[in-house]
């Protein structure tokens, strides 16, 4: 898919995701015991053949380039093109701090897509969990004659107060665009994930910076309904939008059903992640793990039920965890008793402690906290 040039927009820190988001943006948030929500469209644009990506980043990236380093595991470590992590060096900001709107971003790394060599440009956001077939996408694209292509889901995922839909007339074309409506009532939620020229790109930017408009969606798309021909690429698969420490917790319990994991991590469509080579798990003679994603590196030798531990976890003897998910190097020491908790990275829960949420109310535990 050498004509199709993909740009991910990572610099989004959903505050509503509390003590998850505070050390990070939201797409550097570990997903599935092994990987971060990065993972999942960039693996997207590197399966359809992509070989350029430009990475849209603000502030609270650290550990996003930790992660991603040059973009090796995803095979885009190259002398030419490959992964480019385009900070904001170059923004001058209307008031000081992040990005208004994606249109702000793009502007700011004007001089890259000038310099984009490929005819079509993928623009999404690195925040979701899904596994898009992208070739699909822009073969409907330029079969359609679109100007824009839009990435929608019939499962309609999001709040709608931070979500957008679509109405599409009989022919197939867009006709309406609903941002942050306080009811859905459309049958398609836009996942902002779109394919365009790059031509056409440049332009929206051009003017945009000159008229001050900072949303896509809004000041761009909602304005050119008639005079651009947007289409509908309607995505089947499973969709996990991230917008609420629930929205987190319900989305890593979906893990655990053995379709949507078949769906989410399609074999001949892998997600890709970094390459820690991790010893084994160990289970002592009285663990016992069940209905669980258990990644490698940890040692359990209490009860794990319905839980995801990441890379490191360490579950004593004694200990139970139920309906929880643990990030990486967490421990839970003898006699604790977790049930619908969230602890990220290197939380220690002390012994005989018992911590509980609920399904609908997760108890979020901060980064290096001591329980």
């Amino acid at each position: 898919m050498n004509d199709l040039h993909g740009i991910l927009f990572a610099y989004r820190s959903n505050a509503n995701l509390g003590e998850l988001t505070r050390p990070r943006n939201t797409c550097s948030l570990p997903f599935g015991g092994r990987y971060r929500l990065i993972d999942f469209m960039l693996s997207s644009y590197v399966n359809a053949g992509i070989t350029d990506v430009g990475l849209v980043v603000h502030e609270s990236y650290q550990s996003l380039l930790d992660h991603l380093g040059t973009g090796k595991d995803w095979d885009l470590s190259r002398k030419h093109g490959g992964l480019r992590i385009l900070p904001p060096f170059g923004y001058q900001g209307k008031g000081g701090g992040e990005y208004r709107g994606n249109m702000e971003a793009l502007a700011g790394v004007a001089g890259y897509l000038q310099n984009i060599r490929q005819d079509y440009v993928i623009m999404g956001w690195g925040d979701i969990a899904v596994n898009l077939p992208v070739a699909q996408v822009l073969e409907q694209h330029i079969a359609s004659g679109a100007d824009v292509t839009m990435v929608c889901t019939p499962t309609l995922k999001g709040a709608p107060q931070f979500s957008e839909y679509v109405e599409v007339s009989g022919e197939g074309r867009i006709t309406d665009l609903s941002i942050h409506p306080t009811t859905a009532d459309q049958a398609l939620e836009s996942l902002e994930v779109y394919i365009l020229s790059k031509q056409l790109l440049l332009d929206m930017v051009e003017y945009c910076s000159a008229h001050d408009i900072h949303s896509f969606s809004r000041g761009v798309l909602r304005p050119r309904l008639k005079s651009l021909k947007m289409m509908p690429y309607i995505h089947q698969g499973y969709v996990a939008r991230f917008q609420s420490v629930s929205d987190y917790f319900q989305h890593s319990m979906d893990l655990l059903d053995p379709k949507v994991r078949a769906d989410l991590f399609n074999i001949s469509r892998p997600i890709r992640t970094k390459d820690q080579s991790n010893p084994s798990t160990y289970y002592g003679p009285d663990a016992v793990a069940v209905q669980s994603l258990v990644a490698d590196g940890c040692y359990i030798e209490g009860v794990v039920e319905n839980s995801i531990l990441s890379r490191g976890v360490i579950v004593e003897k004694g200990a139970k965890v139920s309906n929880s998910v643990l990030m990486q190097g967490t421990v839970v020491k003898a006699g604790a008793s977790l049930a619908y908790v969230i602890a990220d990275k290197n939380v220690v829960i002390n012994e005989d402690r018992m911590l509980m949420g609920h399904a609908t109310y997760p108890l979020a535990i901060a980064k290096n906290s001591v329980v």
